[in-house]
């Protein structure tokens, strides 16, 4: 089979240059396109230059059309506006569409439901194989633990990222609330100041930390009487998401237009 053409979109990001780097180590893919906003630096730039490798022949170009142009495949790492604009595109000439941005409400979700069209979209607020193994085993925990266990779920990233809780934590969250057959929204406590009165009984608490360079750390604490489990994950580099948003790519390259998540790429079921 051919291989993968694939455009990046935010190529002048940290999280771009490391996709144009893993597509250039990939076997299967080429990059055929690198789309940036207006007025960033990186327009006008040698995306594969820019990633650290040997020049190639892509420009980074704020034209969706002449980043299209040859496009199998988007994979999209940027913001819920800058996505909902290009579903206008991927949804009408059937491409694969791979979301791995975060921070999107629910109007935004079902938005993206209603615009696949005859695109084949991958949305994961965490393309990384041992996140998506975290979230089987804590819909596990959860399910398994009577509602005495506290659940906190603790996240921590770099100081430039703008959404909080991260959309992974926000995917942990779900799977404690399917485990206890609960609506996450009804029963999550995202902050707490001052005077709380003590911890309702089957709330599900997050904590959001932000500093230096922390790519991803994730825990989801169960604490009991006299005892407590964690279970944590650590993203160390973000080659990590980009080797998955691939995989994710190479695996809706043979599936029929509609929306999917990292669970059916990788057949876990939570």
């Amino acid at each position: 089979m051919d291989r993968l053409r694939i455009c990046v979109m935010g190529a002048g990001g940290r999280m771009g240059q490391a996709l144009t780097r893993a597509i250039a180590a990939h076997d299967d893919t080429d990059l055929c396109g690198a789309l940036e906003r207006a007025g960033s630096p990186a327009l006008g730039k040698n995306a594969a230059q820019l990633a650290g490798l040997e020049p190639g022949d892509i420009t980074i170009s704020p034209d969706v059309a002449t980043g299209l142009e040859d496009a199998d495949a988007v994979i999209d790492f940027t913001t819920p506006e800058a996505t909902l604009a290009m579903l206008a595109y991927t949804g009408t000439r059937g491409l694969i569409h791979i979301i791995g941005g975060t921070g999107f409400n629910a109007e935004q979700d079902q938005t993206i439901a209603e615009r696949v069209g005859s695109a084949r979209i991958v949305k994961a607020g965490n393309m990384s194989l041992g996140v998506n193994l975290l979230m089987g085993l804590v819909k596990q925990a959860a399910s398994a633990l009577d509602p005495s266990f506290d659940i906190e779920i603790v996240e921590m990233h770099h100081r430039r990222k703008v959404d909080a809780p991260s959309g992974t934590a926000l995917m942990l969250g779900e799977a404690v609330a399917a485990g206890r057959n609960i609506s996450l929204a009804d029963h999550s406590v995202l902050t707490r100041l001052g005077i709380t009165g003590a911890r309702e009984r089957g709330t599900i608490g997050f904590a959001t930390l932000r500093g230096g360079t922390v790519v991803g750390e994730h825990s989801v604490i169960f604490a009991g009487e006299n005892e407590r489990m964690e279970l944590t994950h650590k993203a160390e580099d973000r080659s990590l998401f980009a080797n998955g948003a691939i995989t994710a790519a190479l695996w809706a390259r043979h599936q029929p237009p509609g929306l999917y998540s990292m669970q059916d790429v990788l057949g876990i079921k939570t």
